[in-house]
């Protein structure tokens, strides 16, 4: 799979985990479509200002299942778009060392 693909399905599954999460809480909770989005963002990013939180014990179960996964596909999200960028600069640092090295124009 080719990087920029890498990136766009890591990207779409850290969206979709966010859109998932503001469904789910802007129903639990009956919250404000603002309110679902900032909660489910501070909480899979770990801020958790606590400001927003859970009123139930089904809300708090469910919760608890959004932050182990939510925080592991940010994880993963991540680590794939870095590696991805990261793996694009390397090529190009080193395809510019060759040709200086060897004395080739691009």
């Amino acid at each position: 799979m080719k990087a920029y693909s890498k990136i766009i399905v890591a990207i779409s599954a850290l969206f979709t985990w966010i859109v998932t999460g503001t469904l789910i809480f802007h129903r639990l909770e009956a919250w404000s479509w603002v309110q679902a989005f900032y909660f489910s963002v501070a909480t899979i990013t770990t801020v958790g200002y606590g400001d927003l939180h859970p009123t139930t014990d089904l809300s708090r179960i469910v919760v608890s299942l959004y932050i182990i996964s939510g925080v592991s596909i940010s994880l993963v999200s991540l680590t794939v778009i870095g590696s991805s960028l990261l793996a694009k600069h390397e090529k190009d640092f080193l395809q510019r060392a060759r040709n200086s090295l060897f004395g080739k124009k691009r």
